[in-house]
């Protein structure tokens, strides 16, 4: 059985033909473009897949999508497409292999089950039995695994660790909450906060340049993102009795910056004896976590310890 991943981000469009085994038979990518051209892009970053696998060769379809979202309907509300309000994007996908299965979860819980499946989830004598999976970068998303098996709650919306409130003073939040995780540990929260305390670079890759570089302000923005951070997965954990946090996205691609402060915050605040052997690690697999979790929820449907 092949099959046919597709991840839908904040920033771009990703696809892929995976094996079995994990292979990737095929992969493309491409970025979001301007308004109104988001169906273009899902139609190109899908057919340079089919133009390399043929359609007859793929036996399924696993997408994850940017949320909220809705499995049951097949649609999709991703805050960063505008225009894709209860998008069907299931049925969309459905014309490209008419008669095979589509599946769809969140983008971030896909990324958790792909570093469950193909990465560092895996990495040891036995899978990781409790994992969560996190992006920090345009947003803040999240997905659990448990027990080998994505828990996505009754609504498909599971894992939202992102719009947990870790500041009830904060700033309000696009999802009508105030002082979400959000606000603070996104790309666009800290740089937001760091212009409003003087500094004054481009983007949240020139504020990791010049945390690299000790720059006071970008600095304490990655120290608030990490103390952000460490509540809600100190948080998720003492429900979920996690043992592993993997984190993805492009602020996570910043390394020890904010890993460092992450972890420390973690070890500062886990009081619990359970907490304390709580794992973090960055993303093993970049930004191919979400393809390879697209694809495992065909590839693993029936047998998701495999």
């Amino acid at each position: 059985m092949t099959v046919l991943a597709v991840d839908i981000g904040g920033t771009k469009f990703a696809a892929a033909a995976v094996a079995p085994d994990g292979e990737m038979l095929a992969r493309a990518e491409v970025p979001l473009g301007g308004p109104g051209s988001d169906d273009r892009t899902l139609s190109e970053v899908v057919g340079r897949i089919t133009e390399r696998v043929p359609p007859a060769r793929l036996d399924g379809i696993g997408v994850g999508s940017a949320g909220p979202l809705d499995p049951r309907k097949g649609t999709v509300s991703p805050v960063n497409i505008p225009a894709w309000r209860e998008f069907p994007l299931v049925d969309t996908l459905r014309e490209v292999l008419p008669g095979r299965p589509v599946r769809l979860a969140g983008d971030a819980q896909c990324m958790a089950l792909g570093e469950w499946w193909r990465g560092l989830g895996g990495d040891g004598a036995a899978r990781s039995r409790a994992m969560l999976g996190m992006v920090v970068s345009t947003g803040v998303g999240g997905g659990l695994v448990l027990d080998g098996v994505p828990y996505v709650g009754p609504t498909g919306n599971a894992g939202h660790i992102g719009h947990i409130t870790v500041d009830p003073g904060g700033e309000p939040c696009p999802c009508g909450g105030v002082g979400c995780v959000e606000t603070i540990a996104s790309g666009p929260g800290m740089v937001r906060w760091a212009t409003a305390n003087g500094w004054t670079g481009a983007d949240a890759r020139a504020l990791a340049a010049d945390a690299r570089t000790g720059h006071p302000t970008a600095v304490t923005a990655f120290r608030r993102a990490a103390d952000a951070l460490a509540t809600a997965v100190l948080t998720a954990s003492a429900l979920f009795d996690l043992d592993h946090v993997v984190i993805g996205g492009g602020v996570a691609a910043a390394g020890p910056i904010l890993f460092g402060p992450l972890r420390r915050a973690i070890e500062r605040n886990a009081g619990l004896g359970f907490l304390r052997r709580l794992r973090v690690d960055p993303t093993s697999l970049g930004r191919d976590a979400g393809l390879f979790g697209a694809a495992a929820l065909v590839l693993l449907q029936d047998d998701p310890s495999e």
